[in-house]
């Protein structure tokens, strides 16, 4: 006698997925990546860092002395917190470049900055809590936020940082758990804070029992303009500062880390434990052995110099082939820049249009938590294309705009 099918008895899938799934959603530029993977396309979706520019021989260097000095230690199990060397150089650079005091006690090495989103989302978010984030916004964060059912508070973006009306209006209708931000060199739009509305959003919140994070994974990628001080020393018992090594060394190592103190910092921990018990050992030692071993601010200024050569010549080829009613920023760092079309152009038809002539970018929509209401915007990134790729690409895109 045949069996009868799972379907047949009952068996639904479906039925056993949690709440907190059903309205996470993708990451949309990861699913657009699976359709710009020809080589014939001119891609400036992804928010990737230039492998051109890999310190390949300095790291195979740093991988044979980390595995003939201290192999056996850097191929075992570690200690939640991270490699203590590694959290101590980071100390010293906050120190020395930003003149932060930041104890290596209040880091924790993660994997990769978005390992760092997720876990404050464990660690601080409950469901319908309210969470004020920047519009347009940070996929990562919106995506990573979304597990943990918070009720997403937009405050837009001007172009020198939040709009403070609205955030004054949504601070004083609720009482929003946290805030999450990036001031430098903003994922999508490019914006950079300035240091007016860092310390007047720092005075609005300041002895309030919200939260603030501040996502920092451009902020030492400038080319032009002076560095605004952070909101870590603003606010140090209320900020939660995330970094990472993703943009000034190789993403593939995904190691980035989390500033907190030390009552935050326990509860991290927890749930870093939980997750996976610590962030792979042997690539963070190779890492620092790199980093002391090496003029990691050479690298950086190379980085710099270079996407602000890309930067320069996007701009320039929106400006000679894009219609004078598109508007567009003017980043001073950082990997993006965002596009917004004449009111009623759908950005995600011409996304559409654009790939039939091979070149892709990332339409605004997923930017926003209500995408459908900002359907004529997008991001361009500019730091994996020469100049010349850069001019056909703008050039392809300015010759189906509608």
């Amino acid at each position: 006698m045949q069996q009868p099918s799972t379907t047949e008895q009952g068996f639904q899938v479906e039925s056993f997925f949690a709440e907190r799934m059903k309205n996470t959603p993708r990451s949309f530029i990861r699913e657009i990546l699976k359709v710009a993977v020809s080589e014939e396309i001119i891609s400036f979706a992804g928010g990737l860092p230039n492998p051109e520019i890999f310190p390949m021989e300095a790291i195979r260097e740093a991988a044979v002395r980390v595995l003939g000095q201290r192999g056996r230690e850097a191929l075992q199990y570690s200690n939640s917190e991270g490699y203590l060397p590694l959290r101590r150089y980071i100390s010293h650079w906050y120190h020395e470049n930003a003149g932060m005091e930041v104890s290596p006690e209040d880091i924790l090495i993660t994997s990769g900055s978005q390992q760092g989103l997720d876990l404050i989302g464990k660690v601080v978010i409950n469901p319908g809590d309210r969470i004020i984030i920047e519009e347009p916004g940070y996929l990562g964060a919106i995506q990573a936020f979304s597990l943990y059912q918070p009720q997403f508070i937009p405050v837009p973006l001007k172009t020198t940082g939040m709009d403070l009306e609205v955030l004054d209006r949504e601070l004083n209708s609720g009482n929003p758990r946290m805030m999450y931000l990036i001031p430098d060199f903003q994922n999508p739009s490019g914006i950079s804070y300035s240091r007016e509305v860092r310390e007047q959003i720092a005075e609005r919140i300041r002895g309030k029992n919200i939260l603030l994070a501040e996502d920092t994974p451009y902020s030492d990628i400038r080319f032009s303009g002076e560095r605004a001080p952070g909101f870590y020393p603003m606010l140090p018992e209320q900020t939660i500062l995330l970094g990472t090594f993703s943009k000034t060394v190789v993403p593939g190592f995904r190691l980035g880390w989390i500033v907190a103190r030390k009552e935050l910092m326990d509860k991290l921990i927890i749930a870093k434990q939980a997750a996976d018990l610590h962030t792979n050992i042997f690539t963070q030692q190779l890492l620092y052995d790199y980093l002391i071993n090496n003029d990691i601010k050479s690298h950086i200024h190379l980085i710099s110099n270079l996407y602000g050569r890309q930067c320069h010549a996007m701009l320039e080829a929106l400006k000679t082939y894009f219609p004078k009613d598109v508007q567009y920023t003017v980043p001073k760092g950082g990997m993006f820049l965002w596009v917004t079309l004449p009111e009623g152009q759908s950005s995600l038809e011409l996304f559409n249009r654009a790939l039939e002539h091979k070149v892709a970018f990332v339409p605004g929509n997923p930017f926003y938590v209500d995408g459908s209401k900002h359907r004529s915007t997008l991001r361009l990134n500019f730091s994996c294309s020469d100049e010349a790729t850069i001019f056909e690409g703008v050039r392809r895109i300015a010759g189906v705009l509608g």
